[in-house]
């Protein structure tokens, strides 16, 4: 049986020595390699382009392009990667605009190597969502403040279909919606593909936004 392939992963950061304990993580986990590195915005578009690695961790504040923007660039290409943005400041406004433009979550420098290790697997991996109660909450939090817009494209999904997306919103893994189903993982899998190829979203971070905004769920009752 061969192996799983390594997930590969771009550091993007204007501080080397920043960089250089990223690198030094990531680098001893086993199954992870660095395939570039870069010092700003610009940089980090084009060494992630070059590599197409499976993950990036941007700094969201970074000199010629800051992380959010280089992160919408690389998200508008045909292969994105999966991006988590790296911040000094546990802010809610910077958490809902990341998560909005299709970054699949929000760390703090200050991490512990094991959640950074942690966060990577989750993101490459697709089953979860990085950090879900404060995922959730901000994007309640924000999404409650202006009317639900209800898209077309919900008429898509079928009933089973909508109720993982509730369970999405809830910040499920897929294992955890199996058990409320009684249904396998490999359905489950089948069912959230389906709910993001039906409304156009990249990933659950996005479906959990989508939920809110489009008030398949409403702040304080996907609980």
């Amino acid at each position: 049986m061969s192996a799983e392939p390594p997930i590969r992963v771009v550091l993007a950061d204007d501080q080397a020595m920043i960089r250089a304990g990223l690198r030094m993580v990531v680098e001893s986990e086993p199954g992870m390699e660095v395939v570039g590195e870069a010092a700003d915005g610009v940089e980090a578009v084009a060494i992630a382009r070059r590599f197409q690695p499976d993950v990036v961790l941007m700094d969201i504040s970074m000199p010629r392009l800051d992380g959010l923007t280089a992160a919408r660039q690389l998200l508008d290409t045909p292969r994105p990667p999966k991006i988590i943005m790296l911040t000094t400041f546990d802010t809610d406004e910077n958490l809902y605009a990341a998560l909005r433009a299709g970054t699949s979550g929000f760390l703090l420098k200050v991490s512990p190597p094991e959640q950074l290790v942690e966060a990577i697997r989750v993101v490459a991996g697709g089953d979860g969502l990085l950090d879900p109660a404060v995922t959730t909450r901000v994007i309640a939090s924000f999404a409650g403040r202006h009317e639900p817009v209800r898209p077309p494209q919900l008429a898509e999904l079928t009933p089973r279909e909508l109720e993982v997306l509730r369970m999405l919103a809830r910040g499920l893994t897929n294992a955890e919606i199996a058990g409320e189903l009684f249904v396998g993982e490999a359905t489950v899998k089948t069912h959230v593909a389906r709910v993001l190829m039906k409304l156009n979203l990249r990933d659950r971070a996005q479906a959990v936004v989508f939920a809110y905004e489009s008030g398949v769920v409403t702040p304080g009752a996907a609980g």
